[in-house]
């Protein structure tokens, strides 16, 4: 008889199967891990994740029950996927990209790696940043490897969508609130040592952009950091749209099924547009770090220091 390896390169090989396969083979899996027979099990769901149809239900089962083959083993993660997340159904919809599953989990740790680089460029570590606030963080692509790389207990997270909060907060075992639609809404229970926004204020329309900069400067303990992103310049060219006097584009159109486009959109920003918007912050940053095009080649990154003190006050 064939070994349990042999079996999964065999499957794998053989490519997916119609839709009424893959649901029975999907049932198959679900009735011997019923049983108790693991490998079973994991041949009958490794079949079933080949096909869309049936992909994300075969994955998070595998990786709920370590069965072997799963990415959790390899990558050392939780790598179940929340089937409302828009993000994966981006991957998923893209012609792009050749795996999805295998494409939305790598990204999270190439973005951690991008992260990390770029801290580094800054003069400071993360894993020196004892509280890390991820904003704008989705159901967790991003929040898995942040995990593994400083423990659940240092990392906060926050969204505007309810059950993406409750997916991190049960699956990564992390601190979680939900955010709100306007900024002067939103409740942070801390200040961090570290506050990243990844692709918000790529989204944000004109009326919402410089009052989350201000609240989100907030957050930021003294001597933190806050890192974010933007569509600037290269971003701006790419996409052959046209900047207004300020230096600022946004369309009402996103990858979001969960947020109004109106308030989620796609922001283009120009250096000077956002040097401005800097430029009103109190206390003013110590130091600011600008990278273009430093996340996935594509988005701006902005690296803003908060003092340590302010003359006449606290920071």
């Amino acid at each position: 008889m064939s070994s349990l390896l042999e079996q999964l390169l065999a499957v794998t090989a053989a490519g997916p199967s119609s839709d009424a396969q893959a649901q029975a083979q999907l049932a198959h899996g679900r009735e011997m891990l019923a049983r108790g027979q693991r490998e079973a099990a994991a041949v009958a769901l490794r079949a079933a994740a080949l096909a869309p149809a049936t992909r994300l239900q075969a994955h998070n089962l595998i990786e709920q029950h370590r069965l072997t083959g799963c990415f959790g083993d390899w990558m050392g993660l939780d790598a179940r996927i929340d089937p409302a997340d828009d993000v994966y159904g981006f991957f998923t919809g893209h012609g792009s990209w050749s795996s999805p599953l295998r494409d939305y989990l790598a990204d999270g740790w190439r973005t951690l790696s991008e992260l990390m680089l770029l801290l580094e460029r800054s003069g400071r570590a993360l894993t020196d940043c004892a509280t890390v606030l991820e904003f704008a963080s989705g159901h967790g692509r991003f929040t898995r490897h942040l995990v593994k790389a400083l423990g659940a207990d240092r990392v906060t997270v926050s969204d505007v969508v309810p059950g993406a909060v409750e997916f991190a907060r049960a699956t990564f075992g992390v601190q979680a609130f939900v955010s709100a639609s306007q900024p002067q809404a939103m409740r942070c229970p801390g200040r961090y040592d570290l506050v990243f926004v990844l692709s918000l204020f790529s989204h944000l329309p004109r009326t919402t952009w410089a009052p989350w900069l201000a609240r989100l400067w907030d957050t930021v303990a003294p001597g933190g950091v806050l890192v974010l992103t933007t569509h600037g310049p290269s971003a701006i060219e790419r996409a052959g749209v046209s900047v207004d006097a300020e230096g600022f584009h946004f369309v009402a159109a996103s990858e979001s099924n969960a947020i109004d486009a109106q308030e989620y959109g796609t922001a283009f920003t120009s250096e000077h547009f956002v040097r401005t918007q800097l430029a009103t912050l109190a206390p003013k940053p110590a130091r600011v770090g600008y990278w273009p095009t430093w996340f996935w080649m594509h988005q701006d990154a902005w690296v803003l220091e908060r003092p340590l003190s302010v003359a006449g006050g606290a920071s």
